[in-house]
């Protein structure tokens, strides 16, 4: 199961570290356009991805019109949006064709019956760890909570995923898990990756 997983990593910023990033499979990389994140990217990085791996712009409650912007700016095909967005918002961008992946915070509490507003508006899921931080927290959340999801929509597993769960993602199993994002538990500082650290990850799941 885990090697059939879509890998997404996230807060991605350097341009030599999204270099290296490049040469491993990767399936979406991801870019922070919030600027109270410590993964806050400006400037778009001058590096030849492949084109099988696709750039998501993750925003927090932005301006839709600086939303299409940025993503023409910097080539991206896929929005993340990790605020308070309404399905009327996300509708909106996916209009613009682009890509939606809308994030739900997930604890023990989380009810899976708000995700169904946004089935007809959003391509992916992707369910993080509520936490103190809107994204970044390092914190898994208990996916057992998944089984209460039973929608139709594809998802993304986020929140505090690191090298040593690789056993429990080829352990776990639900029917729309689609791909996994990874970020705070293998950077040696915010937004730079270890890149070594990624490939061990990526040959214990295949």
């Amino acid at each position: 199961m885990a090697s059939q997983l879509k890998i997404k990593v996230c807060g991605m910023r350097e341009a030599n570290n999204i270099k290296a990033l490049a040469t491993l499979n990767i399936d979406y990389l991801g870019m922070i356009f919030y600027p109270k994140s410590k993964r806050y990217i400006t400037n778009s990085p001058k590096v030849e991805m492949s084109k099988s791996t696709k750039k998501v712009g993750v925003f927090v409650d932005e301006e839709l019109e600086k939303v299409k912007a940025i993503a023409l700016e910097f080539g991206l095909k896929t929005i993340q949006l990790h605020g308070h967005e309404s399905p009327d918002y996300c509708k909106k961008l996916q209009n613009s064709k682009l890509s939606i992946i809308k994030v739900f915070h997930v604890d023990e509490q989380f009810n899976f019956e708000q995700t169904k507003a946004y089935e007809k508006v959003c391509d992916y899921f992707l369910f993080d760890t509520k936490g103190k931080q809107l994204g970044g927290n390092g914190i898994r959340f208990n996916w057992r909570c998944l089984d209460n999801y039973k929608g139709t929509i594809p998802f993304f597993l986020s929140g505090g995923i690191a090298p040593e769960h690789a056993k429990a993602l080829e352990e776990f199993e639900h029917p729309l898990l689609y791909g996994i994002d990874i970020n705070s538990k293998f950077e040696d500082a915010p937004a730079l990756k270890n890149i070594p650290k990624i490939q061990l990850f990526l040959n214990q799941l295949s």
